[in-house]
């Protein structure tokens, strides 16, 4: 089974579809996620301990960031074949750093014995009123925060063995103070972990619609721009490679001037009729968007 089968599946039996499970709790709710990382899917060569750390706390915090709200504590379960003192304290390092960039705690966790470097950890955070991938409506701005395709371009520059910029674009912030910012004003929200492309499909499928998007006004990273060798390239970076952890959402029209003066964001399309698909204006031509984008 693909990845995208398997969540399927699950999504039948179980109540998930958000980036967070939603626990209620007196007058707020609870935000709880989880992710597990590999060495062979996750940390290729050239990424550092320091990164693998930051990195490994910082895409739970996203999931935080992208139903809007406040992390209140990371734990780390760590797998490894052998445990060395230098890897592990670079490690803690690394999502200390990325907790503290956060304004949040690593709470601690648990380790053994695994015949493959696996890193899981599990976010808590709290929203009044978290955003879902659920509530866009047609005519609906489709926004982004940062930039796209950074990973894409660590990537390259891993395979050029140019490890120290490689390592900075992978350290990528949450971005947490965005989502909270947006809390009150999306509509629907999703941090983009499997593309552009892909996000917007999941969006699209949780909330009923349709997407137009203007290919001209996606923010692509400048490493992208640098290393991609022509155009097809640099949507291939931008739109496919995945793990980005921007985040993703959309707007009613008239909350639009407010939104700006809490959060940076690029409009980049609209929402429209799930009838009319997904959709990327590319000149004068409107192209369907592939539905495909990273699986683990």
């Amino acid at each position: 089974m693909r990845e995208r089968d398997v969540i399927k599946f699950l999504s039948e039996r179980l109540p998930i579809g958000d980036d967070c499970a939603i626990i209620s709790l007196k007058k707020t709710n609870l935000l709880l996620t989880t992710d597990m990382l590999h060495r062979q899917t996750d940390f290729p060569e050239g990424m550092t301990p320091y990164t693998m750390g930051w990195r490994a706390v910082a895409v739970s915090l996203s999931d935080i960031a992208a139903m809007g709200g406040k992390p209140l504590g990371v734990v780390i379960a760590l797998g490894a074949p052998e445990f060395e003192k230098k890897f592990l304290e670079e490690l803690l390092e690394g999502a200390l750093a990325c907790c503290e960039a956060c304004e949040t705690k690593l709470l601690g966790g648990d380790t053994d014995r695994h015949n493959e470097l696996t890193i899981v950890t599990t976010a808590l955070g709290e929203a009044q009123k978290p955003v879902l991938r659920s509530g866009a409506r047609a005519e609906d701005l489709v926004c982004v925060t940062g930039d796209l395709g950074r990973t894409a371009a660590a990537l390259e520059l891993l395979k050029a063995k140019e490890y120290e910029q490689a390592n900075a674009l992978l350290r990528f912030t949450p971005r947490l103070r965005e989502g909270q910012a947006l809390g009150s004003l999306a509509r629907s929200m999703i941090d983009i972990s499997d593309g552009l492309a892909r996000a917007l499909y999941q969006l699209g499928e949780a909330s009923h619609v349709g997407f137009k998007v203007d290919a001209m006004a996606i923010p692509f990273a400048l490493e992208v721009e640098e290393l991609a060798r022509d155009q097809d390239e640099i949507f291939e970076m931008g739109l496919f490679v995945g793990e980005d952890f921007e985040l993703l959402f959309t707007l009613p029209q008239e909350r639009l001037l407010e939104a700006r003066r809490v959060c940076e964001f690029t409009v980049i399309g609209r929402v429209v009729s799930a009838k009319e698909g997904i959709t990327m204006q590319l000149g004068p031509e409107s192209i369907v968007l592939p539905d495909r984008g990273y699986e683990h």
